[in-house]
């Protein structure tokens, strides 16, 4: 009597919602990495822009209100994705953020299946719940780090055994950051909606407006430039701080520098923005847990400078693949701006073409994926 072929094994990722940030892109990344080796990919969510790319993946949504921080709604979702384990026959739970995770982790332990998280950020812990809410994400069988800083991070924080830590780098996706395939048309829409003018440098921050992202500091610093027709791109959404905005705009007109900043909102062509830039800057005040938009810019071949902590010492090898300078501080930030401008077209090519290398060998989304699935199969057995 001949033996029917073992079941695909079914993987259930489980996040608050599917917006359009880096946790969100990569949970599409891994459904995408789970259906092409066979697997059958489920994501638990609140819903969002990125559902779709779930379903053009391959993969399937389950809509539930994971985006919840209310404990009692947290006890409720726990039901919920234990029913979702047992329906599904769900193997693995892969979860990405706390709420959510504290309902997965109690349903994984109601049906007995793998758990497993990954740590996304270096969250905040100034109040003891704050450190037990926290907590959830090292409870994983496996815990995925996004980078050594947050593994790091995880073992001084809760003691956790290294020996069920996972360094997986985030990756960026070469087809699309390729500076090969974007054309002059692209960047010169961009350059027209942006009101920029042709010749003057172009320094870019992209990230959402948020007091730790270090816009200020960048104003700071273009007030302090020798580089005197430099432009600043802000390039995110500001996600309703409107108040922020208006201490930011009253900070370039106090420093003198009002009409060499733009606020240019959310940008859907990165690869375009990026290549139009001459240097991108990622001047966070507190530590990125990674920082993707340094390798994305990196393999758009610009040069990139960024704070000297968190992820970026990882991806940024001073004075070879971009620079890294103290947090907050303004002047220095200044200094490495001045200097990289004042590079040649081949000084500034040789950095861009080193980066890019750097990139390619160490930080693609396919080797994300790789050593994610790798992960999925050591918990499988």
């Amino acid at each position: 009597m001949s033996q029917s072929p073992p079941s695909p094994p079914v993987i259930l990722q489980v996040l608050p919602g599917l917006g359009g940030g880096g946790v969100e892109r990569g949970t599409v990344e891994m459904a995408s990495a789970i259906v092409r080796a066979g697997g059958v990919a489920l994501v638990a969510s609140s819903g969002g822009m990125h559902a779709s790319s779930v379903e053009r993946v391959g993969g399937r949504n389950i809509i539930l209100p994971l985006a919840s921080k209310n404990p009692h709604r947290i006890w409720k979702n726990a039901a919920l994705l234990e029913r979702v384990i047992r329906e599904h026959g769900v193997e693995i739970v892969h979860a990405r953020s706390r709420a959510p995770a504290w309902s997965a982790w109690i349903a994984a332990r109601r049906t007995g299946v793998k758990f497993l998280t990954t740590f996304h950020g270096a969250y905040n812990e100034s109040t003891v719940f704050k450190r037990s809410y926290n907590a959830v994400m090292a409870k994983g069988e496996i815990v995925i780090a996004i980078s050594h800083f947050i593994a790091e991070l995880v073992q001084r924080r809760y003691g956790t055994d290294p020996q069920r830590i996972r360094v997986i780098h985030r990756g960026v996706d070469p087809a699309i950051f390729d500076p090969a395939l974007v054309s002059t048309q692209r960047m010169m829409k961009l350059n027209d909606a942006w009101r920029l003018e042709v010749g003057h440098p172009i320094v870019m921050l992209p990230g959402r407006i948020s007091r730790w992202k270090g816009q200020d500091v960048l104003i700071e610093a273009l007030a302090l430039m020798r580089t005197r027709d430099a432009c600043v791109v802000l390039v995110g959404d500001d996600q309703g701080r409107l108040r922020l905005v208006q201490e930011l705009t009253a900070l370039a007109e106090r420093r003198g520098v009002s009409t060499r900043l733009r606020f240019v909102g959310h940008c859907d062509d990165m690869p375009a923005a990026l290549k139009l830039a001459d240097v991108v800057v990622n001047p966070s005040t507190d530590p990125e847990a990674f920082g993707r938009v340094v390798i994305e810019a990196q393999s758009m071949g610009a040069m990139v400078v960024a704070s000297d902590h968190g992820g970026a010492v990882e991806t940024i090898e001073h004075d070879r693949t971009g620079w890294r300078f103290m947090p907050s501080d303004a002047q220095a930030l200044a200094d490495t701006l001045d200097y990289a401008l004042s590079l040649t077209l081949e000084e500034r090519q040789a950095m861009g073409a080193a980066a890019r290398q750097s990139v390619m060998a160490n930080y693609t989304t396919a080797e994300m994926q790789r050593k994610t699935l790798d992960v999925y199969r050591e918990l499988l057995g």
